[in-house]
């Protein structure tokens, strides 16, 4: 509900899923498990590092948030869904305590996720945070190794308007002598995150230094060379940890990370003639990188296909986008979209021209139409805009 509602939805409590995981009987503590955090690339690299474990003869679940096309995207054990029959299951049989305990939606979907990988037995689980850190629901795991990507003013309602306090609410993964990975730091989150890591006795890695230069992934864009390091300097640590993951497991799980995992989303091309892509970097750090991509592109005109979200800092992103675009606004079909014709005005005052829809595939329909074959269509904005489209 707060993926799709906004801030009315959020619950800045861990009262409600201790609560639940105790009647569950601590489900969390029968697997092992990887945690991560940040505010762009945790999905990229929480699918990278399940892959790596797939490869190396692991039982690997793999925990991530939202979906884009079918709920049980965000419960996956070796790169199948969970069950149908499992969900159903799960919820009847505890529909009674979830109601009169008020259990939210990401509360909920936890707790299925961490019952089932007990049940099916996985040797790791690969956790992703859904939203900040300390107080989110995934936040009742003691891991391996935590992770954090990266961090962005992003969610500023709900995690603090500054860098540091973001990198605060991130931090709060972190657990007493539980190794930590931090893929990109600035020097106004390094002081919290080394402040926080000696404070919890945690030993603490720096991913930008590790060279990822003799390592490919399958994941398209530039920006999953981040990423990458983030995932190499994770899976030393696990290396040191007795993990049995060879030179071999971790090339193939680098390569084969959308097959293993069915990752989606991630500068996706859905067609060519002309080149479709769609990517879900939906904030400013996200967005950039995205904008970046597109301008080493090569075609003859561009289309976007944009929708964002009714919190979304238009003052920030707006200028992101390059100009000399064609541009098909719309809404994404969820409470929290912002409605298209606001979109269209708003984007008029940064020089961006086009034309609102009245709804996500007619605007991107009309793009596909309208682009030669020499011609680029980009889709993107938000993460419900490239889920209706796909």
């Amino acid at each position: 509900m707060y993926q799709r509602v906004g801030q009315s939805a959020y619950k800045a409590d861990l009262s409600a899923t201790t609560n639940l995981a105790n009647y569950l009987k601590n489900p969390e503590n029968n697997f092992k498990s990887v945690h991560v955090a940040g505010t762009n690339g945790k999905g990229s690299t929480s699918h990278m590092l399940a892959s790596v474990f797939q490869e190396a003869g692991y039982k690997t679940g793999l925990y991530t948030s939202p979906h884009l096309k079918d709920f049980r995207e965000r419960i996956k054990i070796n790169g199948e869904m969970i069950p149908e029959k499992a969900v159903s299951e799960f919820v009847a049989m505890h529909k009674p305590f979830f109601e009169s305990n008020q259990v939210s939606f990401f509360e909920m979907t936890v707790g299925l996720a961490f019952d089932f990988f007990r049940k099916e037995k996985v040797d790791i689980a690969i956790i992703e945070v859904g939203m900040g850190g300390r107080l989110d629901s995934t936040n009742i795991i003691t891991p391996e190794v935590s992770v954090i990507t990266n961090i962005g003013l992003d969610h500023t309602q709900f995690l603090g308007d500054t860098l540091e306090k973001v990198a605060a609410e991130k931090a709060g993964i972190i657990k007493e002598k539980v190794p930590v990975v931090i893929g990109e730091s600035l020097p106004e989150t390094k002081i919290v995150f080394e402040r926080i890591a000696s404070e919890s006795n945690a030993p603490i890695t720096f991913a930008e230094n590790f060279d990822a230069s003799c390592y490919t992934t399958d994941l398209k864009g530039i920006y999953q060379q981040r990423n990458l390091k983030t995932v190499l300097a994770t899976l030393n640590i696990l290396q040191k940890k007795d993990w049995n993951i060879s030179e071999e497991n971790m090339n193939k799980g680098l390569l084969n990370t959308v097959r293993n995992t069915g990752l989606m989303g991630r500068w996706q091309v859905l067609r060519t003639k002309p080149k479709v892509v769609c990517d879900t970097g939906h904030n400013k750090e996200g967005l950039r990188l995205v904008m970046e991509q597109i301008s080493k592109e090569a075609y003859k005109t561009l289309h976007i296909v944009l929708g964002v979200v009714s919190d979304k800092d238009l003052a920030s992103i707006l200028p992101l986008f390059p100009t000399d675009a064609i541009y098909y606004f719309c809404k994404p079909n969820i409470p929290r979209g912002l409605d298209a014709s606001l979109l269209f005005s708003q984007a008029r005052g940064f020089g961006l021209v086009g034309d609102d829809y009245i709804s996500v595939l007619s605007a991107y329909n009309a793009a596909v139409d309208a682009a030669s074959v020499d011609d680029l269509v980009f889709v993107g904005g938000s993460t419900f805009v490239v889920a209706e489209v796909l």
